[in-house]
C-alpha cells in the first residue's frame, strides 16, 4: 500500500503527559484506506481503520468527521491545514460571535430558556410559522444567557437585527428583563472570560456534528440511488436506511435536483394512483404554483378534504408529482430559451 498522506498529532494527557498519534491515508490498487495509529511512548499500539473503499469523496467525509472528533478530544496536528477546505475554524462567523455562542451554551439560564421556548411555540402556532423562522435555539440560548433589558442591548445579540427586534423584541425583553442579571453590557468582556483551549475544543465538536451530518447524507444518497435502481419503494428504502419516509422523500428530491433520475421510484409509488387523480394534482400545480403544498392539496382534492387515514399519504403524492412537474417546467424553460 502506498501512503499518500500522513500527519502526526499530540495531546496532553494526565499530569502534563504528552501522547502521540498518526493519521494516514493510503491507496492500494484503487482502494483507499484511512486510519489512525496510537503510540505509547515509542511503541505503536496498532491501527484503527476508519475507512476502506473506492470513493475518495466518502473517504474525505469520514476523514473530516473522525478528525474533528479527535481534535475535539484535544489532539493538535504537527502540521496545520488538516481541514484544507477552510482557512479557519470560524468560517463566515467571527470569533467574537462564536465565543458568545460558546458562553451561552455553558452559562445559560435554563428557566429563561424554557420560557423563551414556550413563547416560540405559542407564537409559531398563532402565526402559522415554523418555530425556527421566529428564532433559532442558538438565539434563544444567547437571549437567556445575556438577558438584555433594553432595545439597544437586544441589538448586541448576534442574530437580532432591526426586523426581528421590531417584531418580537418586546416579547423577548418582557421575559429577559424579569430575570436576575449579573453580567454587564457591552459584551466585549466575554472574549477574555472564555478559556481558549476549551473554546477551540468546542469548535471542533461543532465540526464533528456538521461533518457527521454530511457523512450520513452522503451514505443516504448512495443507498437511495442503489435502492431506486433496484426498484425499491419508499417503505423499503425507509427500512433499509433507518430514516423516516419524509427524510427519504427529501433525499429523493435532492437527487432529482442534482440531475439523477428518480422516475423509477415515482412510477413505483404512483402505480396505484388513478390517472385522473394525478391529472388533478398536475392542474392544481399549474393554477397554484409549486412553492407550497397546502394550497395545491385543497385545490386538487377540495377545501373540505379530510380523509380518515390522514394527509401524509396525499402530501407524498403531491411531492412526487411535483418532481415531475418541476422537471417538465425546466424542460419547457430550456426549449423557450433556445428559441
Amino acid at each position: 500500500m502506498q501512503i499518500v498522506f500522513m500527519n502526526r498529532l499530540s495531546r496532553i494527557s494526565g499530569a502534563d503527559h504528552e501522547v502521540f498519534a498518526q493519521l494516514w491515508i493510503g491507496e492500494d490498487e484503487g482502494i483507499w484506506h484511512l486510519g489512525w495509529r496510537d503510540f505509547a511512548g515509542t511503541e505503536e499500539r496498532g491501527d484503527s481503520l476508519w475507512y476502506e473503499g473506492g470513493s475518495w469523496n466518502e473517504l474525505l467525509c469520514v476523514y473530516r468527521h473522525e478528525l474533528a472528533v479527535k481534535m475535539g478530544d484535544g489532539y493538535r496536528p504537527l502540521i496545520d491545514g488538516m481541514f484544507p477546505e477552510e482557512d479557519s475554524l470560524s468560517g463566515s462567523r467571527s470569533q467574537e460571535q462564536l465565543k458568545l455562542q460558546y458562553y451561552s451554551e455553558h452559562f445559560g439560564n435554563e428557566a429563561v430558556y424554557d420560557e423563551l421556548c414556550a413563547w416560540r411555540r405559542g407564537k409559531a402556532s398563532s402565526e402559522r410559522k415554523a418555530p425556527y423562522i421566529l428564532a433559532s435555539n442558538r438565539l434563544l440560548r444567547m437571549l437567556s444567557t445575556f438577558l438584555p433589558r433594553t432595545p439597544e442591548e437586544l441589538l448586541q445579540i448576534p442574530g437580532v437585527g432591526e426586523g426581528k427586534a421590531s417584531q418580537y423584541g418586546g416579547d423577548w425583553l418582557n421575559i429577559t428583563s424579569a430575570a436576575h442579571r449579573e453580567i454587564s453590557y457591552p459584551l466585549n468582556w466575554v472574549h477574555a472570560a472564555v478559556d481558549e483551549d476549551s473554546f477551540v475544543s468546542w469548535q471542533y465538536k461543532q465540526k464533528e456534528i456538521k461533518y457527521k451530518k454530511q457523512l450520513e447524507r452522503m451514505r443516504l444518497r448512495r443507498m437511495l440511488l442503489q435502492g431506486i435502481e433496484e426498484g425499491l419503494g419508499i417503505e423499503q428504502l425507509k427500512a433499509l436506511s433507518g430514516v423516516s419516509r419524509r427524510e427519504v422523500l427529501e433525499g429523493v428530491e435532492e437527487l432529482e435536483k442534482d440531475g439523477y433520475s428518480v422516475e423509477k421510484l415515482i412510477a413505483h409509488e404512483l402505480g396505484n394512483v388513478s390517472l385522473s387523480e394525478q391529472d388533478n394534482i398536475w392542474t392544481a400545480y399549474e393554477l397554484m404554483g409549486d412553492a407550497f403544498l397546502k394550497p395545491v392539496l385543497y385545490k386538487a382534492y377540495g377545501e373540505a378534504f379530510s380523509p380518515a387515514e390522514g394527509l401524509d399519504m396525499y402530501y407524498e403524492r403531491l411531492r412526487l408529482i411535483r418532481i415531475r412537474y418541476r422537471r417538465e417546467q425546466a424542460v419547457q424553460l430550456g426549449l423557450a430559451t433556445n428559441l
